[in-house]
């Protein structure tokens, strides 16, 4: 088993956070890894009172040991106490996500409460087990659970592959989501390439004939025009690649470095993905050469020594008309991603918590060591600090919580309010947070009926609580006036009563994204005091940041082994929830803009090859009487005709393939009217702009030189 924490390194000159997890003496020979230093844990330091032992990543013994040969039985402090280092593990190895440091299990979990739910098991299956049988026997094993704990009664549990646990069904939709896009510029890009081979085989026609005259086969033919293309593709692959490393340099920094992506998705370039890349260019090549060289190669020999091979070319022209078409109905559904991803980025940006992010600044801090093991002493470490910054000028108010808002944190359990008859293990759940004095004045939440906590109630297990309008409506559904009911908490110990003396507004804690309000309570901070503990500071003015340093230095006064992480102002919080929708947004719209030119090309590249072709026409046309509008109207009615059929087609496939998205959009419909709309418009204008350079031409032939030439 193993669960993912953050531990404590606090054996250099300045404490630090890092990500770790405690493993089960067996994870690692289970899953196949080795120390490249040292050895694994053994069974008897995964028992309670073993030794206290610990596992370096090797980014860690590189970057703070200087990759010292002898750090194996090295004593270090990890959560202020001592562990000896018995091993290093591989590069790039951080299971089971940015782990850097690992320790045994059992000692760190014995005391955990069975209501706690963080644990994850990974298993190997023997040989011919499948995954449903391996399900149903993880779920009699729950059950029988569920019958002898009442903590464990209404939880399950189920089996997931290695695969679906780490690349969850939202992952993969999100990742096949941007190679769909990927693929449909690639295939525009194909069409555009596709177009200009038969333009090109097209004005080619005599030399083709010539050298079919000469006794070569169409084998042949077809080879040649094929080596043609491939070559175009594959000497395109080196500039497809230098744009790939701009593009993951973008990516990679586009993301918050707290969101980074756990250590097994590497988004490096590296020798593998050039020869994939190489490989699509030329497989792509053959392709959408392919039909091109066919075509060549069918030619009618005595038309085309004729010279009658440029006016018989219907079905080329027919073939090029259709991959416009297919260009335009991919650029639109792209540019209709787009639109609702920027849209999704607009209102998630415009959205509030319900609190105010203004000024408003966070950050963590960690008590470690046995000297915090009694919950008093955090208690009171807590108050200190928080008094230390409510003194620091430019404060308004600070307060401290087993949470970060915006973040995470909290607890969750059932509660059993006073007065309702509920049936024992189906109790209602709630999120609960132990809070300091002032929580609710540091994030400027107004209370809609009731009082906050008093400075001698925050401080201790008074028996009172402030809850939010979800959990009143979800306790006491029949009462419009809360304050003063009771209720009591199913982890609490002690089984106290508590006493709601206020009750706040539904608002967003964790994310603006959260649409439905989820119950909230606020008890004082001895209820839940944790080692992981935030900081919630609201300043007068100016930049919230400006108060960390004060902060940092308070907080060294207290304790200089606290470390201190994840600083950052209210604002930033609030965009770390949904920095997604804006990089989701940016690559739509630069994959859009991509397949947008590369249709405006392809409707521009269409007709002015119908123009060269129907010269004669255009000259009898005028001959006739036709006027030089409406010669100018005959080619952009054609530029029109295509993009209208594209458009139509694009809107049929659009509406497939963002409902499929819909779960990844924010308050905007995926068939949203005005984004099907705004998109088709656009792309009709800049397709009947395309149209027009080669219109202009042909109101430029003069009749008598077109005749002539006939």
């Amino acid at each position: 088993t193993v669960t993912g924490r953050s531990l404590t390194l606090s054996d250099g000159d300045e404490p630090e956070r890092l990500s770790g997890a405690t493993v089960t003496w067996n994870m690692f020979p289970m899953i196949g890894v080795q120390p490249v230093l040292g050895r694994q844990f053994r069974l008897e330091e995964d028992t309670p009172g073993g030794p206290r032992v610990v596992l370096l990543s090797h980014g860690v013994w590189q970057r703070r040991y200087g990759g010292d040969p002898n750090i194996v039985g090295r004593t270090i402090t990890v959560n202020g106490n001592p562990h000896t280092v018995v091993g290093v593990m591989p590069p790039k190895f951080l299971f089971p996500e940015s782990a850097q440091l690992w320790i045994p299990q059992t000692p760190i979990e014995f005391a955990t409460p069975r209501s706690a739910r963080s644990l994850a098991a990974f298993a190997r299956m023997k040989p011919g087990v499948s995954l449903a049988e391996a399900r149903r026997d993880i779920a009699t094993v729950a059950g029988q659970l569920a019958t002898e704990q009442r903590d464990d009664q209404g939880w399950g549990a189920t089996a997931l592959t290695l695969r679906d646990d780490m690349i969850p069904s939202d992952i993969r939709l999100v990742v096949m989501t941007m190679m769909g896009a990927v693929s449909l510029v690639l295939f525009i890009a194909c069409a555009n390439v596709a177009n200009l081979l038969l333009a090109r085989a097209t004005v080619r026609h005599r030399e083709i004939a010539v050298r079919a005259a000469l006794g070569a086969g169409r084998g042949r033919i077809v080879r040649q025009l094929l080596t043609e293309s491939l070559l175009l593709a594959v000497a395109s692959a080196p500039l497809g690649i230098a744009v790939a490393y701009v593009g993951l340099w973008w990516l990679t920094a586009s993301i918050p470095p707290q969101n980074n992506p756990p250590y097994y998705i590497d988004w490096s370039m590296n020798p593998r993905i050039v020869v994939y890349t190489i490989a699509i260019a030329a497989v792509t090549g053959i392709l959408f050469g392919l039909a091109p060289a066919l075509q060549a190669a069918r030619a009618n020999l005595q038309d085309a020594l004729k010279d009658r091979g440029a006016s018989a070319g219907g079905s080329r022209n027919r073939l090029r008309s259709a991959l416009v078409v297919a260009e335009i109905a991919l650029s639109l559904v792209l540019l209709v991603g787009a639109s609702l991803f920027i849209r999704s980025f607009l209102n998630l940006q415009a959205a509030r918590a319900g609190f105010d992010t203004e000024r408003l600044m966070t950050m963590r801090f960690y008590m470690p060591g046995d000297q915090y093991e009694p919950t008093d002493a955090m208690v009171r470490r807590v108050d200190d600090i928080v008094r230390r910054v409510e003194a620091l000028p430019g404060v308004v108010a600070a307060a401290a919580s087993n949470m970060v808002p915006l973040a995470f944190g909290g607890s969750e359990g059932g509660v059993v309010p006073e007065g309702v008859a509920i049936t024992p293990g189906q109790e209602p759940t709630s999120s609960y947070f132990g809070v300091t004095p002032h929580m609710l004045g540091a994030l400027k939440v107004p209370l809609v009926a009731g009082r906050d906590f008093t400075d001698a109630e925050g401080q201790g297990r008074s028996g009172v609580a402030v809850v939010n309008g979800a959990f009143a409506k979800r306790m006491w559904p029949n009462r419009t006036d809360v304050v003063g009911q009771r209720f009591r908490l199913l982890d609490d110990k002690q089984n106290e009563w508590i006493t709601v003396i206020g009750v706040v507004g539904d608002f967003r804690l964790f994310s603006v994204r959260n649409s439905k309000p989820t119950p909230y309570v606020f008890v004082p901070y001895p209820y839940d005091p944790a080692r992981n503990t935030g900081l919630t500071i609201r300043v007068a003015g100016g930049s919230p940041a400006a108060i960390t340093s004060g902060v940092r230095q308070e907080i060294r006064k207290a304790d200089p082994t606290l470390p201190i992480f994840n600083a950052r102002t209210g604002e930033e919080a609030r965009f770390n929830t949904f920095w997604q929708y804006r990089l989701f947004g940016w690559m739509f719209s630069i994959f859009g803009a991509v397949a947008l030119i590369l249709a405006s090309v392809g409707v521009y590249g269409v007709l002015s090859y119908a123009v060269s072709q129907r010269t004669q026409e255009i000259g009898v046309r005028m001959a006739l009487g036709a006027s030089r509008q409406n010669v100018f109207g005959l080619i952009v009615a054609h530029g029109a005709q295509l993009a209208g059929i594209g458009i139509v087609c694009g809107v049929i496939g659009a509406i497939g393939v963002t409902r499929v998205v819909n779960s990844l959009l924010y308050n905007v419909s995926a068939t949203d009217p005005l984004s099907f709309l705004l998109t088709a418009a656009f792309l009709a204008l800049v397709a009947v702009v395309a149209a027009w350079v080669p219109a202009r031409r042909a109101t430029a032939v003069d009749p008598m030189i077109a005749l002539r030439a006939e």
